[in-house]
């Protein structure tokens, strides 16, 4: 790449990357994003500092907490010191509903959002003018690691509901200076028309629906090498490389993911860069982590896997300290071929409370979609039902099959689904059944895509 390549022009993100070569993709703020590990934690400390004072003078449930736990601010004066304070998770939230962690008048909260549990309670967050800030911030950080730049034509493809990643991507793009088309959730054919009549440059959704969109455009026979569309930028759920591999080649544009909980903030704690396309740098000028052992809550070696736990830094209407995520992951400090400095975390591709036990044997749905990525003839479509069975579990997964890999012939079709019960026998360690599904056969999802359906008695 020439060192005045333009991101712009479709494929030069990608053909960058090819290249190793990162230099002509923008970086937001250098001075941390590219600073030393010792300027990175110096300011993290001193944000921790000041964020738990804040949060002990205004929140009553964290300064009793901290009060049986015999720590007062003062004590927090080294990074390590986190551990001192109490852990937090979604019952805490839900017990407080909906305004008991707030650290501000409400008067001073200009925006709510929402978390829509499946049970219970949902978990509601505020911000104020100037969370908004350092949201915005966050999300101008992660759309330049794939070549989006101020100019740029962003549709969108989250709802606009109580739901945090369409408006925290919209700020955040628009601050940068994109221009937003507001486009919400549904109605495939209405967002290939707009990508085409607004010259839409980059498309925000979930990656599933974003191979929906691909489809619906083939069979309208849109020609999507030619389309404006350039950065495909990702959120709501796990994005296997397989996945975005095919995206990728479909649709000629480039893809990154972010990672984000409504509960510390929303999308914009790490997102991806193009030198390292598994891992995502952290946000750390914005946010402590942690990873420790999801039993027992104490710290795992450097570089180990485990629970992602999280401190917001500088947040100020609902401050959330040492949050849960329950989400797997490990995270690397060594410098990134792409120039920045910023410790990477390992996608997620589990949650501790995700996983499934099939007749003794612990199961994740990432295991699935890591077996299926590598069988040719196979969609990255997949439905993982449980049931009980006279007293005993079974695991079906329905694998939807590409167009050529469809067969007339009875015998090739019962080889092929053999063949991927072995395979995946092999990797889950629990024998399961395999259901091949014709092409579409699948439902898309507009939102989140829900791959498991555990039809066992709670």
């Amino acid at each position: 790449m020439s060192a005045v390549a333009d991101m712009t022009v479709k494929g030069a993100a990608l053909a960058a990357a090819a290249a190793g070569d990162f230099s002509d993709l923008p970086i937001h703020n250098p001075a941390i994003e590219c600073a030393s590990r010792e300027r990175i934690r110096a300011v993290q400390l001193e944000k921790l500092i000041a964020q738990v004072a804040w949060t002990y003078e205004r929140v009553g449930w964290y300064r009793a907490r901290m009060d049986e736990l015999g720590v007062a601010p003062a004590d927090i004066k080294t990074l390590d010191d986190v551990r001192k304070l109490p852990f937090t998770d979604k019952s805490v939230l839900r017990d407080t509903f909906p305004y008991g962690l707030f650290a501000v008048p409400l008067d001073e909260v200009v925006e709510l959002h929402a978390s829509s549990g499946t049970t219970g309670k949902p978990i509601v967050v505020g911000y104020n003018d100037r969370d908004m800030a350092m949201w915005a911030d966050c999300i101008m950080r992660l759309v330049q690691m794939a070549g989006v730049v101020p100019g740029d034509r962003a549709q969108m493809a989250f709802g606009y509901g109580m739901f945090t990643g369409g408006f925290g991507l919209h700020y955040g793009l628009q601050k940068l200076g994109c221009m937003m088309i507001p486009a919400g959730s549904g109605n495939t054919e209405r967002h290939i028309a707009m990508i085409e009549d607004y010259g839409t440059t980059v498309l925000v959704a979930t990656p599933s629906y974003a191979l929906h969109v691909c489809e619906v455009g083939e069979r309208m026979g849109y020609d999507w090498a030619k389309s404006s569309l350039r950065v495909g930028l990702f959120g709501g759920e796990p994005c296997p490389p397989g996945l975005k591999a095919e995206i990728e080649s479909r649709m000629h544009i480039v893809c990154t993911d972010n990672y984000g909980l409504t509960e510390v903030m929303g999308p914009g704690v790490s997102g991806e860069c193009l030198a390292s396309r598994d891992m995502q740098h952290l946000a750390e000028g914005h946010f402590l982590w942690e990873v420790v052992a999801p039993d027992t809550g104490e710290p795992v070696p450097d570089g180990e896997m485990g629970e992602l736990v999280l401190t917001p830094l500088g947040k100020q209407a609902i401050p959330v300290l040492r949050y849960r995520t329950h989400d797997l992951t490990r995270v690397v400090v060594e410098p990134c071929a792409c120039g920045r400095t910023t410790a990477r975390m390992q996608k997620v591709r589990a949650r501790s409370d995700d996983m499934l036990i099939i007749r003794g044997t612990n199961v994740f749905p990432s295991q699935v979609e890591d077996v299926l990525a590598g069988i040719d003839g196979v969609t990255p479509h997949y439905r993982i039902v449980v049931e009980s069975v006279g007293g005993l579990d079974r695991m079906t997964v329905h694998v939807e099959l590409k167009p050529e890999a469809f067969s007339d012939s009875f015998e090739d079709m019962e080889n092929l689904r053999r063949s991927i019960e072995e395979k995946l026998k092999g990797v889950l360690l629990v024998g399961v059944k395999a259901k091949l599904v014709e092409p579409g056969g699948i439902e898309r999802a507009i939102g989140k895509a829900k791959h498991v359906d555990d039809r066992r008695e709670k």
